[in-house]
């Protein structure tokens, strides 16, 4: 199997999970169906971008057993839902506009950035350090961190921050280095990544950075 098997069959799950979720418990408040409906909506929205431009980084094979925890791992993401929906919390309406907000932030980053970085090296090999990426080197992963963020204040309780952070600090930034690491072997990576943050946007670099770099 291939690591977007296990990560694909997560995403698609997830609202079906979440429903699942608020038939067991008889929660059917405001909170879980807006959940619900950023968190399913974000699955479906996943799939459909594996069709259209899909992530090389996701192609990895992997034995099943390796798959199958990976699919746990990812599965500490419906603590969140779970959290809310079982505990019957009701949320404040401003923390739902404040979810809902980083949510279409994170989607708009997220998806916008991977159809850039794809469709660029698709045609034209090299750095890219304009539109999405001009001050940020992984507006992707911003954009994805918003979501979850997104996801993690609904429930009101700190589980779901911490279990973020620990993707965050042991998957995202990693695969970050790791990536700088490859790019720098580009002679205008230096100047990119000094006008660049790392996933935070570099607003006030003092110059523009170079135009994208062929291979």
């Amino acid at each position: 199997m291939k690591l977007k098997h296990a990560i694909n069959l997560h995403k698609g799950l997830t609202a079906f999970v979440v429903l699942g979720m608020m038939a067991i418990y008889q929660n059917f408040q405001t909170g879980p169906w807006i959940y619900l409906a950023l968190h399913g909506t974000y699955g479906f929205l996943w799939l459909l971008k594996d069709r259209i431009y899909p992530d090389k980084q996701w192609e990895e094979e992997l034995p099943l057993p390796q798959g199958i925890v990976m699919f746990l791992v990812l599965g500490a993401y419906w603590v969140a839902p779970w959290l809310l929906i079982s505990r019957g919390v009701e949320v404040p309406p401003a923390l739902l506009a404040l979810a809902v907000s980083c949510n279409l932030f994170g989607c708009m980053l997220h998806y916008t950035a991977d159809a850039q970085k794809h469709f660029t090296l698709k045609y034209r090999r090299g750095l890219i350090t304009e539109g999405f990426f001009a001050r940020c080197r992984n507006t992707n992963y911003l954009g994805e961190i918003l979501i979850y963020l997104g996801f993690a204040i609904l429930p009101m309780h700190p589980v779901p921050f911490l279990i973020l952070a620990g993707f965050v600090l042991g998957i995202f930034v990693p695969n970050m280095r790791k990536k700088d690491q490859s790019l720098s072997r580009y002679p205008e990576f230096a100047d990119y990544q000094a006008q660049s943050g790392l996933v935070w946007p570099q607003l006030w670099a003092a110059n523009k950075p170079s135009a994208v770099t062929e291979k």
